[in-house]
């Protein structure tokens, strides 16, 4: 059930039985929305899962580049930047890299816990490394290592070895050095490194040789090749999640041929108390609801392609959406987990729907349609992937519609919300 302009009262569970009648706010217009920044540069910013808007819902991060339509090469640089949406949306110039791709850019994002301070990966020499500046001060320090998810009180960082994944999956690791282990299938010396955001230390606590040691019970992996993406904290910084991914190669080249599998798991800070959560073999995009909960798109058999809550642990899992989120999406919750941010990839007109899914009802509102033109395809895409501000009431989004390139676009959802 789609509802563009809902006017609709629900009764939700509060404490341990009463019961309050809470009115959802009435959608009588269509959401207003703005490009914030425009041609002839193009501007995006990338995945869902990091903090786009600074603490103060003001500033606006995203990335520019003067190129669109093909790989990134070594060479190509960058530029990153800000918007100020009180000051006419003004592009602000932060610094440079040349760690990205299209799909996450270069793991732009403001530092949580931290007020005023932006990070993102770079390259120096054959290198990649991290960035961390104070937009105030201006002071900036590099950290040795890159990152990709970071813990909410912004003293850790995960990171997988980005050039495993340039070299398994093209478009999601960095162009530049070669994997070292691209001739093995599960290097003991290649996985997950924890890395101290103030002192730059880091050490390998998860590797790729150890959790391919797992039992697994769908297929026989003798001949896969292993990978991991895709990391993300829980809220309260206790634990991570991390896909495992593989791939069949071909015995002479080594090169990785066909689709890959996915199974996805769990671990501590320190890497230990790894859990399987779900090894079905297709699991997709996903956000941590709280920190013992997990929503993600998956194949299983009780309702096939849905929308997932699993359990960081033992329990039932549970299908969530199942009439309406029938699409795969990037999804997140915004604050207080009454509402769902989520988005679909381009239908047969080639039109992406980013909309908000009120979990207590199960109804949805959308947000807009967006149309991405042919040209935009493969590694190249231009995904929405919806950010939400820190107060929860306004998005940003990546899109081509406008006929100015890859742009950002803010739609205002608080009427909605």
């Amino acid at each position: 059930m789609d509802e563009r302009y809902p006017t609709r009262r629900v009764f939700l569970r509060r404490g341990l039985g009463a019961f309050a009648v809470a009115a959802i706010p009435v959608c009588s217009v269509k959401p207003q929305q703005r490009a914030l920044t425009r041609g002839p540069a193009f501007h995006w910013f990338g995945y869902y899962d990091k903090w786009q808007f600074d603490a103060g819902n003001r500033y606006v991060l995203g990335m520019e580049v003067d190129f669109e339509g093909r790989s990134p090469r070594p060479d190509d640089v960058i530029g990153i930047g800000m918007v100020d949406l009180e000051d006419g949306d003004r592009w602000i110039d932060l610094g440079t890299s040349r760690a990205w791709n299209w799909q996450q850019g270069c793991m732009l994002q403001w530092r949580p816990g931290s007020q005023s301070e932006v990070m993102w990966n770079d390259r120096e020499e054959d290198r990649f490394i991290c960035r961390i500046l104070d937009v105030e001060s201006g002071r900036t320090r590099t950290l040795p290592h890159p990152v990709y998810t970071v813990s909410p009180d912004g003293r850790t960082a995960v990171s997988p070895d980005f050039r495993r994944i340039q070299d398994m999956r093209p478009g999601y690791g960095y162009a530049g050095p070669p994997d070292p282990h691209s001739r093995a299938r599960a290097p003991e010396d290649s996985g997950i490194l924890r890395i101290d955001l103030e002192s730059g230390r880091a050490q390998q606590i998860i590797s790729l040789a150890e959790i391919a040691r797992l039992p697994y019970p769908h297929a026989d992996l003798s001949n896969a090749k292993h990978y991991f993406n895709h990391l993300l904290f829980n809220p309260d910084g206790t634990r991570f999640i991390f896909l495992h991914r593989w791939r069949e190669v071909e015995d002479e080249t080594f090169a990785a041929v066909g689709g890959f599998g996915t199974r996805m798991l769990t671990a501590s800070i320190h890497g230990n108390d790894v859990r399987v959560v779900d090894d079905y073999g297709y699991t997709s995009h996903f956000i941590w609801r709280d920190p013992g909960h997990i929503l993600a798109w998956a194949r299983r058999p009780s309702h096939g392609d849905r929308f997932y809550l699993f359990p960081d642990g033992p329990g039932p899992v549970d299908v969530v959406g199942a009439e309406v989120m029938t699409r795969n999406g990037h999804c997140s919750y915004l604050p207080g987990n009454n509402w769902i941010l989520n988005d679909t990839y381009p239908d047969e007109e080639r039109y992406q729907r980013v909309y908000l899914y009120h979990v207590p009802s199960g109804r949805t509102v959308t947000l807009g349609r967006f149309f991405l033109p042919p040209e935009y395809k493969g590694e190249w895409r231009v995904d929405t992937h919806p950010r939400f501000s820190r107060d929860g009431r306004q998005v940003v989004i990546d899109s081509a519609h406008g006929g100015a390139g890859r742009q950002l676009y803010l739609i205002d959802i608080s009427d909605i919300v």
